[in-house]
């Protein structure tokens, strides 16, 4: 990725949907220019979601994702049809694209009420409309175009402009937490699962917000802190570390400074923080045996070391006492059924935009399973869970309570 991009948990995300030989690939060709996804008049030709990142005049930076066909048939259809659905939880704006000399279909119509019922922006578009003899009025959220003249490709844009225009504002990571003229210390260890020369994700968003609120960063390593905490001159109005060195700093930050972490800070940025942090507290009702999901929004390569599949079940397992069975996903792969666990631990999801980690979030109440997250969990274990979330105004009311270990 390039350093000025913008991460793709950050773009808006528009899927496409429909129906097999609609003219969904042609569509997001039109709509991007590119040959970004194979056409031809055989249905079923989209086997598996195709996504591309890019600028999109005039919405800005966008994932275009294109999916199978909803009505694909057979075994491998339903695993297509599967990961279709897992477009849908992802998607910001959705685009129900429909053969317009066909019609709707029943099925069209279902996906309408599933998107009005999880109130997803959506617009149907009404594809291959040259080939009618005459255009019928469009309705609300309705547009006809064809993507193979390329007739209505910018009105259509120009709705999902102003769609996108009225997405909600995501919140900010810390920016909003500051004044100008603050300044606060990030506690970086240098991570190896990260490429040569860059901070991982969530750091470099931190930093990001940071300056955008006019305030000063001052980033060291976890070995320099006490030092330059000694040597500023200046109480920082707020540190801010990596979860794993959590216990390190949490020793070194006098009690009189803010102190929270990347990963926490990612679940407040979210929209998870406050079912996290009661999710958190299935801590103390763990048991021999309990099935434990510990999942990550992002694919790397895993460290002898690695903080998901080795640090945390570590940990939890020194805290507890008891011996869980721990399972682990990662990327885009999350079950839709969680009925064999008892509890899911979820990472910050840098690389997840809100709506799927808010979704992820909310199959796992809907299924009474308790969720919560890395840099939470990490800071209950270190028993400095009120301190860490003691900067957020709106918990001030209602502080989190403590997990105890066990004797």
């Amino acid at each position: 990725m390039e350093m000025n991009a913008t991460p793709s948990g950050e773009r808006v995300h528009i899927g496409f949907f429909g129906r097999r030989n609609a003219g969904k690939s042609s569509l997001v060709n039109a709509v991007t220019g590119q040959d970004l996804a194979v056409v031809s008049p055989v249905k079923g030709t989209t086997t598996d979601p195709v996504r591309k990142a890019m600028e999109l005049l005039p919405l800005g930076p966008v994932l275009i994702i294109d999916t199978p066909g909803l009505d694909d048939e057979g075994a491998l259809g339903e695993l297509r049809m599967r990961k279709t659905r897992q477009v849908l939880h992802q998607s910001d704006i959705a685009v129900l694209v429909v053969d317009a000399a066909l019609g709707k279909s029943p099925l069209d119509e279902e996906v309408i009420r599933l998107l009005k019922d999880k109130k997803l922006r959506y617009i149907v578009a009404y594809n291959k409309c040259d080939l009618l003899s005459e255009i019928p009025p469009a309705g609300e959220n309705e547009i006809y175009l064809s993507a193979g003249q390329g007739t209505g490709i910018q009105a259509f844009k120009e709705r999902i402009a102003v769609l996108t225009a009225t997405e909600e504002a995501e919140p900010r990571i810390v920016g909003d937490l500051l004044h100008p003229g603050d300044f606060v210390v990030l506690v970086v260890p240098i991570d190896t699962a990260a490429p040569k020369g860059r901070l991982i994700l969530p750091q470099q968003q931190t930093i990001r917000d940071i300056l955008e609120a006019d305030a000063a960063a001052i980033v060291v390593k976890e070995s320099e802190l006490k030092e330059t905490l000694a040597q500023l001159g200046r109480r920082p109005n707020l540190v801010i570390t990596d979860s794993q060195v959590f216990a390190k700093v949490a020793a070194e930050t006098p009690p009189d400074i803010p102190l929270t972490s990347f990963s926490i800070l990612m679940a407040r940025h979210k929209g998870v923080l406050d079912p996290a942090l009661r999710g958190v507290r299935y801590l103390d009702a763990l048991r021999d045996g309990d099935a434990v999901l510990i999942c990550e929004g992002c694919t790397h390569h895993r460290q002898c070391d690695d903080i998901g599949t080795v640090k945390l079940p570590r940990w939890i397992k020194q805290y507890s006492g008891v011996q869980p069975e721990f399972s682990f996903t990662s990327g885009r792969e999350f079950p839709e059924d969680l009925s064999p666990y008892r509890w899911v631990i979820h990472c910050g999801g840098c690389m997840l935009n809100d709506r799927e980690m808010k979704h992820r979030q909310a199959s796992a109440e809907d299924q009474k399973v308790p969720f919560t997250n890395y840099g939470i969990l990490i800071a209950a274990l270190q028993g400095i869970l009120k301190r860490s979330v003691a900067s957020f105004p709106h918990l001030n009311a209602n502080p989190p309570t403590e997990a105890r270990p066990r004797a």
